[in-house]
C-alpha cells in the first residue's frame, strides 16, 4: 500500500524541518567560531597594541633619563669648568700682580742695575756663542752698553775664553711697556734666549704653578684618584 498524499506531505515536511535545524545548528557554529576568532584575534591586537604602548614608553623614559644625565653632566661640566676657569683667572690676576710689583721694582735703579746685569750674563751662558747681539728697551740701551763689560768679563773668568763679541741692537728695540730685561741672539738670529723680566716671571710661574694652586686650592683629589 502506497503512501498517501498526506503521508508523503508530512515526511516532506519533517525533511525541511530537519534540514532547517542543521543549517540552524551550521549557522550557530559557525558564529560560533567566527566569534571565538574574533575574540582571539582582538585579544592578539590588543595584546600586540598593549606591547606597542608599553614599549613607546618604555623607550620614553630611557630617552628622558638620558636627557636627564647628559644635562646633569653638562651642568657638572659647565661648573666645573666655571670653576677652573675663576680659580684660572685668579692665578693669572696674581701673576699681573707680581708683574707689576716687578715694574716698581725695576724702577729703582740699583736693583734694576743688579737684575740686568745678571740676565745680561745668564744669557750669555746659555748661548755659549762668540758673536751675540742683544736687544732691550730703547730707555735700556745706555745701561746695557754699560753692563756688557761686567758680563763678559764674568763669562771670560768661566769660562777661560777671550773671544767674545756682543752688540747691542740700536735699531729693534724691545716693547717699552715691557718690564725690563733682554733678548740675546746667536747665529743671525736662530738661537734666541728670551731673558725679559716678563719671560723669566712665565718661567718661574710654570715651574711654580702646581704648588701655587695646591697652596690655594689644595690638592686635586681627581688627580690623586687616577694614580
Amino acid at each position: 500500500m502506497g503512501l498517501s498524499e498526506t503521508d508523503v506531505a508530512k515526511q516532506i515536511q519533517h525533511m525541511i524541518a530537519f534540514i532547517q535545524q542543521e543549517a540552524a545548528e551550521k549557522v550557530e557554529e559557525i558564529e560560533a567560531k567566527a566569534e571565538e576568532e574574533f575574540n582571539i584575534e582582538k585579544s592578539r591586537l590588543v595584546s600586540q597594541q598593549r606591547i606597542k604602548i608599553i614599549e613607546y614608553y618604555d623607550k620614553k623614559e630611557k630617552q628622558i633619563e638620558l636627557q636627564r644625565k647628559i644635562q646633569h653632566s653638562n651642568l657638572a661640566n659647565a661648573s666645573r669648568l666655571s670653576i677652573l676657569k675663576a680659580r684660572d683667572d685668579y692665578v693669572q690676576a696674581l701673576k699681573e700682580q707680581a708683574r707689576k710689583q716687578l715694574t716698581i721694582l725695576t724702577q729703582n735703579r740699583v736693583k734694576y742695575i743688579y737684575i740686568l746685569v745678571n740676565l745680561i750674563t745668564e744669557g750669555i751662558f746659555v748661548l755659549m756663542e762668540n758673536d751675540i747681539t742683544i736687544r732691550c728697551r730703547q730707555d735700556d740701551y745706555g745701561l746695557v752698553q754699560r753692563l756688557i763689560p761686567d758680563a763678559i768679563q764674568r763669562y771670560k773668568q768661566e769660562f777661560k775664553q777671550n773671544d767674545i763679541k756682543i752688540t747691542v741692537d740700536d735699531k729693534n728695540f724691545l716693547a717699552d711697556d715691557l718690564a725690563g730685561g733682554i733678548e740675546l741672539y746667536a747665529m743671525d738670529g736662530k738661537i734666541k734666549v728670551s731673558n725679559t723680566i716678563e719671560a723669566r716671571l712665565a718661567m718661574i710661574f710654570h715651574h711654580m704653578l702646581p704648588d701655587i694652586r695646591r697652596d690655594l686650592f689644595g690638592i686635586n683629589q681627581h688627580r690623586i684618584s687616577n694614580y
